[in-house]
């Protein structure tokens, strides 16, 4: 049974941002659920210098703030209150690990699971003071949060410096894209349904879509984000994660490694993007001041902390290629930004038109099928086919509509991406997560991109904060003879 699962999870960074607003309610939630053992420990690791009651008091606190109505259990919180430990850990100071390393002694026959939520510069210095206290099992597992490095060669400085620690099948690399729901219910779509599986190819697919937009702008993290940027935010883990789940072949199983062959296949067959095809293929935006939300915004460069200097891009699209047999001559285009209308993520399949019309289009346009897969902030799918509107009209006339798929509609909750994740890694799942020459191999496509931008000095256009992004990237787009989908 799922309970029967021994665990002690130690995060790392524990009062950080992403550990109180998505891994502790994630934990609390998989409790809830009987997803993890009744005797599973949760130990938070910090250095700020507060006490465990306060500690719990913060959490609790954000939990009632957050959570919907009913979603808070008193009895739930308390249970899993005694089974949360504070530890007040200098990371960088191995004598500091005494404390943790007291407190997991006579727990040896549990899996003990490290999640780093902390800068990817301390990754080598925990996992080594890991080490030298001897917390590090046969069983032991270690989750990297991204960015995972600024380009191949910091990735693999890193990579290096973890693996001296913990064999490849043990380090998980983390991309919360991953656990939503519908993402993995691409699988699901695309390999057990005979319907699409004969179609899924440049004979009947037009081009495909992937947009990740959000509509907030830094939220106090600009000197983070500047020395990373759209491309390396979100484009060289999010959309390409996406881009491979959407055009890999089908796996021989679901097995983590097969699953990952296949992604890695459809990495190593993206066409680089060089010279000319930099101006013509790729589009670098930065925020202006707007308006967001019915409010007036500042742009990025007089964001809190900003620079005026700066020409890191809060906006990205770029046509993207595959060269193989499946996908030669479909255009994969992809787009992220900040401060943008609206946020939401979603992919789009644009199948090709019918190769002959038979029905007079009577002032209607009949638009191609689609496939729209909604990812956040309403999870759906949804397939757009052409219908005859009812009546006693005249001939034969056609209208649009929308097939629903959602299967989750009506339900209490959609589990949390991170619940996914964290349960999967409790689990010793490898599927959802990225291996090591998966990550490097991504790195190698984008850096001809970025090294690219830098050398032939192609800066960020501006786009006003609430809109689609820079006109650039609908004339990227459009010069194909496409447009961006709009729902």
């Amino acid at each position: 049974m799922e309970n029967e699962i021994r665990s002690d999870i130690i995060i790392f960074g524990a009062s950080g941002d992403l550990a109180i607003r998505k891994l502790m309610p994630a934990l609390y939630h998989l409790l809830q659920g009987k997803h993890i053992g009744d005797d599973t420990r949760i130990i938070a690791v910090s250095r700020d210098k507060i006490s465990q009651d306060e500690y719990c008091a913060l959490i609790e606190e954000k939990f009632k703030s957050s959570f919907k109505e009913k979603m808070f259990d008193t009895e739930v919180f308390e249970a899993f209150k005694s089974r949360l430990y504070y530890l007040i850990i200098d990371l960088t100071n191995e004598e500091s690990y005494k404390s943790l390393h007291d407190l997991l002694q006579g727990h040896e026959e549990k899996e003990r699971i490290n999640y780093l939520s902390t800068a990817p510069s301390l990754y080598g210095t925990i996992c080594k003071s890991l080490d030298k206290s001897g917390l590090i099992l046969p069983t032991s597992r270690v989750v990297l949060e991204k960015p995972i490095g600024n380009d191949l060669k910091s990735s693999q400085v890193i990579n290096d410096e973890v693996s001296k620690y913990f064999r490849e099948s043990a380090i998980f690399r983390i991309d919360h894209y991953l656990g939503k729901d519908t993402v993995q219910n691409i699988l699901a779509l695309r390999f057990s349904n005979m319907l699409f599986a004969p179609i899924w190819n440049s004979l009947y697919i037009d081009h495909i879509q992937i947009t990740v937009a959000e509509s907030v702008g830094l939220e106090g993290r600009w000197g983070y984000y500047n020395n990373y940027g759209a491309m390396r935010d979100m484009v060289q883990n999010h959309l390409l994660q996406l881009l491979c789940l959407i055009t890999m072949e089908p796996p021989s199983s679901l097995n983590g490694d097969n699953v990952r062959d296949e992604k890695l296949k459809v990495i190593r067959s993206l066409r680089y993007i060089e010279g000319e095809d930099l101006r013509l293929k790729t589009v670098r935006g930065q925020y202006a001041s707007g308006v967001s939300a019915q409010k007036a915004v500042v742009g990025y460069l007089e964001e809190d902390g900003g620079n005026s200097n700066s020409d890191t891009e809060t906006f990205v699209a770029i046509r993207a290629d595959i060269d193989n047999w499946r996908w030669n001559g479909v255009p994969i285009y992809l787009r992220t930004g900040k401060r943008m209308r609206e946020k939401y993520s979603e992919i789009v399949i644009d199948f090709k038109d019918v190769p002959h019309s038979i029905f007079p289009k009577g002032g209607l346009c009949i638009d191609s099928n689609k496939l729209v897969i909604r990812l956040q902030p309403d999870e759906s799918i949804s397939l757009f086919i052409m219908n005859k509107i009812p009546g006693l009209n005249e001939g034969m006339r056609l209208q649009k509509v929308k097939l629903d798929l959602n299967v989750a509609a009506g339900a209490a909750r959609t589990p949390d991406a991170y619940e996914h994740l964290l349960l999967d890694v409790v689990r010793n799942n490898p599927t959802l997560f990225m291996r090591r020459d998966e990550v490097e191999a991504a790195w190698v496509w984008a850096d001809k991109i970025l090294d690219g931008w830098k050398n032939n000095t192609i800066t960020p256009k501006p786009y006003a904060a609430g809109s689609d992004g820079p006109s650039a990237s609908i004339a990227l787009i459009e010069r194909d003879g496409r447009s961006w989908y709009e729902k």
